[in-house]
């Protein structure tokens, strides 16, 4: 049937329901009129204007919905009494009550029939009237539905008992990139050869929420429907509530000429109860256009559902978005672009917003560093929900390794900054999609200082750092570690940032022989790390200090494995020579006497700052024996005793 929008003209519309009205008029006053005493009106005769060359609303609504004449009859005396207020009169005379009521109708109008009242019937089912007492059917005073009257009125209008579940979808038609548009053109392909039964259900998959709810919105603007979106955790999860919501929205979609889409995005596709039994009912019930956006394929039983995976666009096309939201001042920044393609996958309203951000934070010399910085706080958000962001104040001066060790370092930091260059550009990528993550192993002590290069590399590559507690990700219960890595590795995507998995061997022990389901689904659980690992466009690292309990296979599959030696004297007395900040003054300290200490440089970290407090306190330079003092303390709180060789001659 015609939509509000397509509907004929309005003049012509509002001609025929006056004369639907005037001829339910008419009836009225005849029935009236017969009734001893009953006072009647003088009614107007009917209008006599030739019939419009297209259906009105009215005749739209009847033949779509399956209305007898009987039941238009009653519905345009129900649209009378908001529309004329002669039709209380009439109604009272017929009756004596100003409204109408079943029993009136059926007393009046030619073609009655008590199906009409039924609640299958289509005015009852459709909720196109509402009996205002449900004690009884023909005494109770009949309303017409709102929605109905606009519509019958010819107002474009949309449902307000839907406004708190559905909500307009905006077409984005210049935000799909050439890759969503195939998507669209093919998925709307299908809907318009369909030439009976209800249409199967397009189904959009992916991590991409944005490019989803751009995609549908193509989908339905390609086929002339307004799409509308409705998130499913709003479902009403009662029966009745639910049936309700079901009949209106599927008569807003016939009424309106509407699509839905249905986001699923907070529901995972194997999750079990009320709320998803409910997604699943809306899938195999609903019969108007319907596209599911969810992160994982679901499966119903009976419906046709036609799958699309739904991606970020494609580095190419990240691109030239970046060329297009930056305008005239791309040019200049050519290779930043090309970084930043590179680094982040962005969907296109984020990088249209991080080029609003970056012009709105400053010189245009600086444009380069600001729209990197812009890609960093939008690729945040999810991420900041689910793992803790580590400050970057380590630099490579803080670090005090042996040379191999910060080889190697400088090798990790190396491979993630041109892996897109090796991968794409020379074509590594295509040989193999297998292994092209960059992850690294660091094993060693507490304190040892494989947090610190963690941030070294990460403000290395101007990069965000988050810890990963594995206490909040590995669950007891079978399937649910996986769920949550997945959850972490996904909104990582976004900003490539480096991921610190810590004390990564509560995960990663030596697999043992398979005597049950759990361990069996352990197992199941590291080879899945492993997998997001080798997959992750960015860089995962995991720490550990027990390297012998990691399992040989697991180290095999990780590019680089730095281990974090306990530091001799002489990295001692290099730890001591730069733990003390500039502004700390120091008098007497001597780094070889200090290098005796046999603690790893975290400790060291704890006895500077617990010595400057100590100082501060006397309110005199950090000397040998505040520092022998907070040394004891240390030791103390170590459970290690603090021989007098290793402080003999401080004061």
């Amino acid at each position: 049937m015609n939509s509000d929008v397509t509907m004929n003209g309005i003049a012509d519309n509002q001609r025929a329901l006056t004369r639907a009205l005037a001829e339910v008029k008419a009836v009225l006053a005849d029935f009236a009129a017969r009734r001893e005493g009953a006072p009647v009106e003088a009614v107007p005769e009917p209008n006599t204007e030739p019939e419009p060359s297209s259906p009105s609303a009215l005749d739209a609504l009847c033949g779509t919905f399956g209305l007898s004449p009987f039941e238009r009859v009653v519905l345009v005396l129900c649209a009378g009494m908001e529309l004329d207020a002669a039709f209380a009169g009439l109604c009272a005379a017929g009756h004596d009550a100003p409204h109408p009521t079943f029993g009136l109708a059926l007393a009046a109008f030619p073609d009655a029939h008590w199906s009409a009242l039924t609640p299958d019937a289509p005015l009852r089912h459709w909720r196109m009237i509402e009996l205002r007492d449900a004690t009884s059917l023909t005494t109770s005073p009949l309303h017409i539905d709102e929605r109905i009257l606009h519509y019958l009125t010819g107002l474009p209008s949309f449902d307000e008992q839907l406004s708190g579940f559905v909500h307009p979808l905006d077409p984005v038609e210049d935000e799909l990139v050439p890759s969503h548009h195939a998507i669209v053109e093919e998925a709307a392909q299908v809907w318009a050869e369909r030439t009976g039964g209800a249409l199967p259900v397009l189904q959009l998959c992916g991590d991409a929420s944005a490019e989803k709810r751009a995609v549908a919105a193509g989908i339905g603007a390609r086929l002339g429907l307004t799409p509308a979106v409705m998130a499913a955790h709003t479902l009403p999860q009662t029966p009745h509530e639910f049936d309700v919501l079901v009949r209106l929205w599927e008569r807003e979609a016939i009424l309106g000429g509407r699509a839905l889409a249905l986001d699923a995005g907070t529901l995972d596709a194997g999750e079990h109860g009320v709320l998803p039994a409910y997604v699943d009912a809306l899938i195999e019930r609903l019969r108007t256009p319907l596209i599911v956006l969810t992160p994982r394929r679901r499966r119903t039983l009976r419906r046709a559902m036609i799958t699309f995976r739904i991606e970020k666009p494609k580095a190419s096309e990240q691109r030239t978005v970046w060329v297009q939201s930056l305008g005239e001042t791309a040019p200049s920044l050519n290779g930043q672009i090309d970084r930043l393609a590179a680094q982040f996958n962005l969907s296109t309203p984020a990088i249209r917003a991080a080029c609003a951000h970056a012009r709105a934070a400053g010189a245009a010399e600086d444009a380069g560093e600001h729209l990197w910085n812009a890609c960093r706080l939008q690729a945040r958000p999810r991420l900041d929900d689910l793992a803790r962001r580590i400050p970057l104040t380590a630099s490579w001066a803080d670090l005090v390794l042996p040379e191999q060790q910060l080889r190697t370092l400088r090798t990790i930091a190396l491979h993630a900054r041109h892996r897109m260059r090796v991968y794409e550009t020379w074509g590594f990528a295509r040989k193999s999609a297998r292994g092209l993550g960059v992850s690294a192993l660091f094993t060693g002590q507490s304190g040892t200082g494989k947090t610190m290069a963690a941030e070294v590399l990460a403000r290395e590559l101007h990069l965000d750092l988050y810890r990963i507690d594995l206490s909040s990700v590995v669950s007891k219960y079978i399937g649910e570690t996986e769920k949550n890595l997945r959850r972490v590795f996904d909104a990582a995507e976004e900003g490539g940032a480096i991921l610190l998995f810590d004390e990564a061997d509560a995960l990663f022990g030596k697999r043992t022989e398979i005597k049950d389901s759990h361990d069996r689904y352990a197992n199941i659980e590291v080879s899945y790390l492993l997998q997001r690992m080798e997959a992750y466009r960015g860089l995962a690292i995991l720490t550990t200090n027990l390297k012998d309990a990691l399992d040989d296979a697991f180290q095999r599959r990780i590019r680089f494995i730095v281990s974090f030696p306990f530091p001799d004297a002489a990295l001692r007395a290099r730890i001591w020579q730069r733990i003390f900040p500039e502004e700390t003054p120091t008098q007497g300290l001597d780094e070889t006497r200090l290098a005796r200490l046999t603690v790893t440089g975290g400790h060291i970290r704890n006895i500077a700052m617990n010595a400057a407090f100590f100082a501060a306190d006397a309110d005199e330079p950090v000397r040998m024996r505040h520092v022998a003092r907070a040394a004891r303390q240390e030791y103390a709180k170590l459970d290690k005793p603090l021989t007098d060789a290793e402080i003999r001659q401080w004061t």
